[in-house]
């Protein structure tokens, strides 16, 4: 069995060597064209004259385009709101796209596209959440609202009221990787694209928009990203795009690549919000009602905004049941990026909200944490981990649901953070971290154990599906495509176990190629933590139809049942009878079975109205927990993280290694989010902090010294691939015990609460320090 086991990602020699090949590496002709985009200087305004004769002079310039020269449609939105690839008399954000150079070489258009003279009338910018609402200046025509209960009688009858705010900050994709594609035109118009893109079906739809063409002329590659983490699944469009018209207009190929900087100024962030609660308790820190006001700064086009606001809305609850609650979500636009996909697609910022009011409650009461969030868990499930759904309503209590009325079948948190606490010591850590602080005036410690419930499915439902695309040739290897992308996760890697699995032979005979629209159609971007889920399941279909056939076939000759054949160790047996796997592929050929096959799957149970906000947007949740330790320096807001344990919910993991790689990199790219990881913007709406010098990820000695992580031992009990359940985004909201535990570290320099803002940078540190010691 090829599941299960903690085989080593297909790339990763490889990865290593230097020898994995992404776009910028494919080799061009020596006539290919490469392109840069002249940007916008000013936050907002109108186009009153441009003089582009200068960057048509430069060396290497062989064409410029503005938004006139298009030949079809200009606009590059992943969604039904228009977003011009060149603008279009307007400008709304510094570093927005207003020409396109083509040129001899990477250097020389960048170079002439600085060249150009343009005048702006500016308009008036708004760039803040505060400036959006007083303008109203805002998609959707005004807030999405969703109510449980009746949470004002609720807070109304409370014990205990407490309100607060949290500022939440953006963050940077930063994959290693910019952003890139490549066009190569082909006799009859057609397009072939290779585009460093989560997302090759929309790519395809918008190069044939943009060309006039039906899809079917359009072709696009994917083999591999360096990265992507949601920041490429629609922010790719205006590259593919650019490089598809100027091959169309020249019939030469054309590439076009960012530049960090420019990638970093042009491209959309994490979106940035404000959340606001009032919550009512009682002495236990049990919740009676709670108020939400969660304000999404969007930037300047919808892009993926309302989804985004949507999910975060979907998981202010995160992992407690909230018997009374308003949610209330403002989307608001600004003169800034615009502001797109990122690793938990408004999850994060929707939990981070709730554990700010975890936190507010504990401090109130004098209580541990902890204590406060099992208090509020939701009600524990019999038999959680595994076993039929269906049987377990039969009796006892009715499950409790979310405040977008969905029924909680599955939860695992009070037995995951049972163990969680033993392994990690935590209730001896937090009587050492108390005696630590109660000796030390100047480092202060800190420790947090946070829960993480994140929903797994699209919210658009209809991007539940996926098809896969399965050959096996006469010698018995196998040819597999699917189309899902491979980002760096080892998505692939699974989905080969799965159909070595299928047909009982070793990984190593699995073929795994580059995504591909002219093999798979029609496929959804791998996002939502669903590409081992969705192709996972397509790719098993895809197999078993052709395991069936070759049952069938093998039967027949043994005078046996379909169902006595089985596949494993590279044989084929029935009763006695023991055949290679590649004999009997070739005795199947000669006698004309057909070795190829579709498969498609399409996730079931979900039904959602996300207007109403009433339904099951979700399959099923993934859970983990974190217990994070640190310690502060309150001289000078200098903080670093000290021990990180980590117990994270995989299901019955296809691939354990892979995964607990993507636990730890989830947990650390969440901790950046909200520590180090501070977008910074001036009055005038320029993006100041847009390189490594004034941008700062995470380094390798920022992780914890002390990092111990561990796969729950549960499986799925929704029927998914092999019972797993998705790893790619639920880990990251595991950092927000980082951010919690500094919350607890400057607890105990005074007692006021500390209301620390993320991301804790050490300027926000000495703030928060202050606010606790009330001055």
């Amino acid at each position: 069995m090829s599941v299960a086991k903690p085989l080593p990602h297909d790339a990763a020699p490889l990865h290593v060597t230097g020898a994995a090949r992404y776009v910028d590496d494919i080799p061009v002709p020596a006539n290919c064209l490469h392109l840069a985009f002249g940007t916008s200087e000013v936050a907002r305004g109108r186009i009153t004259a441009m003089d582009l004769s200068a960057v048509r002079a430069a060396p290497g310039v062989v064409a410029v385009l503005v938004a006139e020269d298009l030949p079809h449609h200009n606009d590059v939105s992943p969604s039904p709101s228009a977003e011009p690839m060149l603008a279009e008399g307007e400008v709304f954000y510094v570093g927005q796209p207003v020409f396109l150079v083509a040129a001899i070489s990477h250097l020389s258009a960048r170079k002439a596209a600085r060249l150009a003279k343009i005048d702006y009338e500016e308009l008036p910018a708004i760039l803040t959440i505060e400036e959006a609402l007083d303008a109203e200046s805002r998609f959707e025509e005004g807030p999405r609202i969703y109510c449980k209960g009746d949470p004002a009688a609720a807070l109304g009858a409370a014990k205990n009221v407490l309100e607060g705010t949290i500022d939440i900050g953006g963050q940077e994709h930063f994959y290693l990787e910019g952003q890139a594609a490549l066009a190569f035109p082909q006799e009859g118009g057609d397009m072939i694209v290779h585009s460093s893109s989560q997302h090759p079906t929309e790519i395809q739809h918008k190069v044939a928009e943009a060309l006039g063409r039906p899809m079917n002329a359009v072709r696009c590659e994917v083999r591999r990203m360096g990265g992507g983490f949601g920041g490429k699944e629609s922010q790719g469009n205006a590259l593919a795009v650019s490089c598809a018209v100027v091959a169309d207009l020249t019939g030469r190929p054309a590439k076009m690549r960012y530049d960090r900087d420019d990638d970093m100024i042009i491209t959309g962030k994490r979106h940035d919000f404000r959340i606001q609660y009032t919550v009512g308790f009682d002495d236990d820190g049990r919740i009676s009602g709670v108020d939400f006001l969660q304000l999404c700064r969007c930037g300047w086009s919808m892009d993926l905004s309302l989804p985004v606001a949507d999910r975060a809305m979907l998981h202010a609850d995160n992992a407690y049941h909230l018997p009374n609650v308003w949610i209330e979500s403002h989307r608001l636009k600004t003169n800034t990026q615009s502001a797109t996909a990122f690793r938990g697609f408004g999850g994060p910022q929707g939990m981070l909200g709730m554990e700010r009011v975890m936190d507010h409650i504990a401090h109130h009461l004098g209580r541990d944490p902890l204590a406060v969030r099992r208090a509020n868990y939701y009600r524990p499930m019999a038999d959680a981990s595994g076993g039929d759904i269906s049987s377990q309503k039969k009796g006892g209590a009715a499950p409790q649901t979310t405040p977008y009325h969905m029924e909680v079948e599955d939860f695992i948190l009070h037995e995951m953070t049972d163990r969680l606490c033993e392994t990690s010591d935590y209730a001896a850590r937090r009587a050492a971290v108390a005696d630590w602080n109660a000796k030390n005036p100047v480092l202060k410690k800190g420790i947090a154990l946070t829960p993480v419930k994140f929903g797994i499915s699209f919210t658009l439902t209809h991007l539940n599906q996926a098809g896969a695309l399965v050959h096996v040739y006469q010698d018995g290897s196998v040819h597999m495509n699917h189309g899902g992308t491979e980002m760096g996760q080892g998505l692939f890697q699974k989905v080969a176990q799965v159909a070595a699995d299928r047909f009982g032979i070793g990984v190593d005979r699995v073929k795994i190629t580059a995504t591909d629209t002219a093999k798979v159609p029609n496929t959804s971007a791998t996002a939502a933590s669903s590409g081992s889920d969705l192709n996972g399941m397509a790719v098993k279909a895809a197999c078993d139809t052709i395991r069936d056939r070759l049952a069938e076939f093998v039967a027949g000759r043994h005078q046996a049942k379909a169902s006595d054949v089985r596949f494993a160790d590279g044989q084929v047996t029935v009763g006695e009878n023991a055949m290679t796997f590649e004999e009997v592929i070739s005795e199947a050929y000669l006698n004309r079975i057909s070795l190829s096959a579709t498969g498609f799957y399409k996730t079931p149970k979900i039904v959602w109205d996300r207007i109403k906000g009433v339904g099951r947007p979700f399959f099923y949740f993934a859970y983990g927990a974190a217990v994070t330790e640190v310690v502060i320096d309150t001289l000078t807001g200098e903080n670093r993280v000290l021990r990180a344990d980590i117990l994270h919910d995989c299901g019955a993991s296809l691939n354990p290694a892979l995964d607990i790689g993507q636990i730890e990199g989830g947990y650390v790219q969440g901790a950046g989010w909200l520590t180090t990881e501070e977008l910074v913007w001036d009055d005038r709406g320029q993006l100041r902090t847009h390189a490594p010098s004034t941008y700062k990820i995470p380094a390798c000695s920022d992780r914890p010294d002390v990092f111990n992580v561990a796969l729950w031992d549960g499986a799925n009990r929704e029927d998914t691939i092999y019972r797993s359940k998705a790893v790619g985004e639920p880990p990251l909201m595991l950092g927000i015990s980082a951010l919690m535990a500094l919350s607890d570290a400057v607890s105990s320099c005074g007692p006021h609460y500390p209301d620390l803002h993320a991301p804790a940078t050490a300027e926000e540190m000495l703030a928060a320090i202050t606010r606790a010691r009330g001055l």
